[in-house]
């Protein structure tokens, strides 16, 4: 009888864990990628994994080593970030210094998935290129401690977005806290 307990009640937690691990997936989805909004706010139409961005642009749009205002800076996948990044040039700060708005770089309060604007951008490439650069990360309150490869710049043409042209779901906003009811999360999963 209590073998049999045991084995129901394993079976039940094997169940339970399988059941979370496939919806996982999907969970990840439920918050704000680093493409659709570089793709609303820059202008450029490419769809894909950010990795795939620079050759993907090739065809239609302007690149170049060079950050402007407006330019969409591709990052190269590595094996800390498998899909690349991409992220939109706001601000040239000096020849190795640049601020970038992106999506789903820093987890803030614990949370993915966040827009973060005028973030820090410096090259730290050794000749000074924008081949190598080191982001602002939240959670420590400093340049991230690794350094990322950038593919280049990719140019939209004509005059970058200066108003936010992005409409982040509630769930994704900065002044959203843990609490706020189920009911607005699932309103903002509708939008």
């Amino acid at each position: 009888m209590l073998y049999r307990r045991f084995l129901t009640a394993a079976i039940a937690s094997v169940l339970t864990l399988t059941g979370l691990l496939v919806s996982a997936p999907a969970a990840a989805q439920a918050y704000l990628q680093c493409v659709p909004f570089a793709r609303a706010e820059s202008g450029v139409d490419i769809r894909g994994n950010a990795k795939t961005w620079w050759a993907q642009a090739a065809s239609d749009y302007a690149r170049g080593g060079e950050p402007r205002e407006g330019a969409v800076m591709a990052f190269a996948g590595t094996r800390g970030m498998p899909m690349g990044h991409v992220a939109v040039v706001k601000k040239i700060v000096s020849d190795r210094e640049i601020r970038i708005d992106h999506a789903n770089w820093s987890p803030i309060n614990g949370r993915r998935g966040q827009i973060e604007r005028n973030v820090r951008v410096v090259d730290v490439s050794d000749a000074g290129d924008w081949s190598m650069v080191r982001v602002w990360y939240a959670p420590i309150g400093d340049l991230g401690l690794r350094a990322n490869p950038v593919q280049g710049f990719i140019y939209a043409g004509g005059t970058p977005n200066k108003a936010p042209s992005f409409k982040a779901p509630v769930w994704a906003q900065n002044d959203w806290k843990p609490g706020n009811g189920l009911e607005v999360v699932a309103a903002s999963l509708g939008q």
